[in-house]
């Protein structure tokens, strides 16, 4: 008889669909990916980066088009983009090589992975736009945006750092703002049930550009641990 307690299922928030990826795409992650990859473990930042600067992190970075952006703009800041998808990461890569950022690392993995090893407040800031929104009701247990990850958000946050979020999708943004309420040590800055104005430092995407040309509002939320 096995006596072997039952394995845990992990709810995975994304599926692999790698999809095209370009020959230029795959030699980038072949031979820069290695130098840019933020290593598993629990390293200092410092030790990684090679300096005491604040350290922000993007989930869910696509092809890096905002996180590329961001990195550039501050040079005296560091930045950690998460991405999962091979296509999206080689494109990113791509992007640093051309615009020559020495401030930005990439993290292929599960978000929860990534910060189950980083230090207590190693992040200034998270970024977490257009999450995708798992829309039928069977799938909700996957949004990303639950109270797991603010709980790891909790923990890895430094004091005063904040977590900026944008969706086109309404019904994700009643989603987000329930567990927000629900959240014990989390607080909307805009207020209970309020949106947050529009981050400009936020570059606007092509998943950004859809939603303005379909007409579909965007919702913004600035939230913290108290």
């Amino acid at each position: 008889m096995n006596t072997e307690p039952p394995k845990h299922r992990v709810v995975r928030s994304f599926v692999r669909r790698e999809g095209r990826i370009t020959q230029g795409q795959r030699r980038a992650l072949q031979a820069q990916l290695p130098q840019r990859e933020w290593p598993t473990g629990t390293p200092r930042p410092a030790d990684v980066t090679g300096r005491w600067a604040p350290l922000s992190l993007e989930i869910g970075a696509g092809d890096g088009e905002n996180m590329a952006g961001v990195a550039l703009a501050r040079p005296t800041e560091d930045f950690i983009a998460c991405e999962v998808h091979g296509p999206g990461v080689g494109h990113l890569l791509l992007r640093a090589q051309t615009l020559g950022l020495t401030n930005l690392w990439v993290a292929q993995r599960d978000v929860n992975e990534l910060l189950a090893g980083l230090p207590s407040a190693a992040l200034s800031s998270v970024y977490l736009f257009f999450p995708d929104p798992w829309p039928k009701k069977r799938q909700q247990k996957r949004r990303l945006f639950q109270a797991e990850l603010l709980q790891a958000l909790a923990r890895t946050l430094a004091r005063h750092g904040c977590v900026f979020v944008a969706t086109d999708c309404a019904d994700y943004a009643r989603w987000m703002l329930a567990q927000i309420a629900a959240a014990p040590g989390w607080y909307n800055l805009a207020g209970a049930g309020l949106c947050a104005p529009r981050l400009q430092r936020r570059a606007v995407t092509k998943f950004e550009r859809k939603a303005v040309r379909e007409g579909w509002p965007i919702f913004d939320f600035v939230i913290a641990p108290r």
